[in-house]
């Protein structure tokens, strides 16, 4: 029996209780709910699980415009690079200082100001056909180090204050081109999920004296049941307050606040856990694993920001197969988010996935 079925049978054998029916949990980070519902699917996984034979992918493709070489969509010519590669974005959505332009606004009920920043491209390596589970730890590293190099230089800038790194895997999530890469927007304001991190964050240490995921983390630990997969350095687990069906979250098991605190032993553990937690979602349905994932950086504004813990998103939008994606509609968009399996039942799913990704097994 598996540890999801495991988990489901418990829960059918006792009594009932709060998880068993309709419930509302706190998202502590957001301070927005999200509606559970465990009594619609009282199994995991019911019916066919369909797999989806993939298209196998070449090392490198002559029409791609981000594999070395390459002339990309707006002109400029790739590098013949070897290992990471960053690039300003050629259709960035912000610009920089002094460039952007200055929009209408009709008054004091309806406003607009100006917004300025920076946008840049990652490719992960020059292989146009490995994901990040499918690359090696000094790989990863190698990505990890790029990310902490951009984040250092763009935060270092005066009229920034939010570095975002973040990815969107396949075409599921609006991924224009399968070469894997990432992008890094750097603003002048905080975004709205930020400013809403900071301000929760702030009032549970102006009360406690400790950071919110520090302690959050401490009671996944002592709960265990939404741990997904740990190391020394890195913990990933599915929230308490998840939306998304396989939705993670990964926190760092000491003070780190942004990527420039994490040291080369700290780099080689999140590669570590960042390998093994995508390992997991591949191996799921058996496919490239597509998902939006991010850093939240503390604010790149001068202050200690004694609250924050650097912590990383996985957003997939996958349900029950390569084939059933979730969808935020209806009730979900007019009142609030809203999952039937348990985030209980989601991390007991993903433990249970080898480490070992499908491709290599078969």
């Amino acid at each position: 029996m598996s540890a999801a079925s495991r988990v489901a049978l418990r829960l059918s054998k006792q009594e009932p209780s709060l998880f068993d029916r309709s419930h509302r949990r706190l998202n502590l980070l957001t301070g927005e709910y999200v509606l559970v519902s465990p009594h619609r699917t009282q199994r995991p996984w019911q019916g066919k699980v369909e797999r989806v034979e993939e298209a196998l992918r070449p090392p490198y493709d002559p029409g791609c415009y981000l594999c070395p070489g390459n002339a990309r969509a707006g002109g400029h010519r790739n590098p013949p690079y070897e290992s990471t590669f960053v690039f300003d974005n050629d259709f960035a959505a912000l610009s920089p200082k002094g460039e952007a332009t200055q929009p209408s606004s009709s008054g004091g009920l309806l406003q607009a100001e100006p917004v300025s920043g920076l946008c840049k491209v990652l490719c992960f390596s020059p292989r146009h056909d490995l994901s990040l589970p499918e690359m090696s730890l000094p790989e990863l590293e190698s990505v990890l180090e790029a990310w902490t190099a951009e984040s250092r230089e763009l935060g270092a800038r005066p009229d920034i204050q939010c570095v975002q790194v973040f990815e969107n895997k396949g075409e599921l999530m609006g991924c224009s081109n399968p070469h894997p890469h990432s992008q890094i927007w750097a603003t002048e304001h905080l975004p709205n999920e930020s400013a809403k991190e900071l301000l929760q964050q702030r009032a549970h240490f102006a009360r406690h004296g400790r950071p919110l995921l520090m302690d959050v983390l401490d009671e996944e630990l002592r709960q265990g049941e939404r741990i997904v997969v740990a190391n020394e350095g890195f913990v990933a687990l599915v929230p308490f307050w998840a939306q998304w069906p396989f939705e993670t979250l990964v926190l760092p098991r000491k003070p780190l606040r942004t990527l420039l605190d994490l040291d080369a032993r700290d780099r080689h553990l999140l590669a570590d856990l960042i390998k093994r937690l995508t390992t997991r979602y591949d191996n799921l349905f058996e496919i490239s694993f597509p998902y939006s994932m991010g850093f939240h950086q503390a604010p790149f504004d001068g202050e200690a920001h004694e609250e924050w813990l650097l912590h990383m998103h996985f957003y997939p939008p996958l349900l029950r197969s390569a084939t059933v994606r979730k969808y935020m509609v209806g009730f979900e968009m007019l009142g609030m988010p809203g999952r039937d399996i348990t985030p209980e039942l989601a991390a007991a799913r993903l433990r249970e996935m080898s480490e070992i990704h499908y491709k290599q097994i078969r």
